[in-house]
């Protein structure tokens, strides 16, 4: 089987934060902050994707798939498994921390769409790569936009 980085569903993946960068420069470009040291970008880029991912999708997603995976096979009836929407509402909560409740709830999306990564991929690195990829471009367009 060919490497995950050529897969198609992650390689759509990267390609989705596209429009949402432009999008969000454009609309709320001003209200973005954006990182304003090494350190920073080090910790949005580097230190939360690899500390997220591998806690959230990697170890609470992978506990959780595996924990219900039969019974979840006979009767899913969505596309998405129960272990990611789980795994998702728990990410959001996280979000709340620090976050205003309309950004907490944005993260909802692409964590849907990482754990469908992580189901497909069967490993959270992917996730960190492809969030780390979010993270960097949200920092480059808060900084564009400021």
């Amino acid at each position: 089987m060919a490497h995950w980085t050529q897969d198609l569903h992650w390689r759509a993946a990267l390609w989705s934060a596209v429009p949402v960068w432009l999008g969000l420069g454009l609309l709320v470009g001003a209200s973005l902050r954006a990182p304003v040291s090494a350190a920073a970008w080090l910790s949005l880029v580097v230190v939360q994707p690899l500390l997220e991912e591998v806690t959230v999708r990697g170890l609470v997603q992978g506990a959780l798939s595996q924990w219900n995976g039969r019974w979840e096979r006979r009767l899913r009836v969505v596309p998405v498994s129960q272990a990611n929407l789980v795994t998702t509402a728990l990410f959001v909560a996280l979000h709340l921390n620090n976050q205003p409740w309309p950004w907490a709830l944005a993260v909802a999306l692409p964590s849907l769409l990482l754990g469908h990564i992580r189901e497909r991929l069967g490993s959270a690195w992917p996730c960190v790569l492809a969030h780390a990829h979010f993270n960097a471009g949200f920092g480059v367009a808060a900084c564009l936009a400021g």
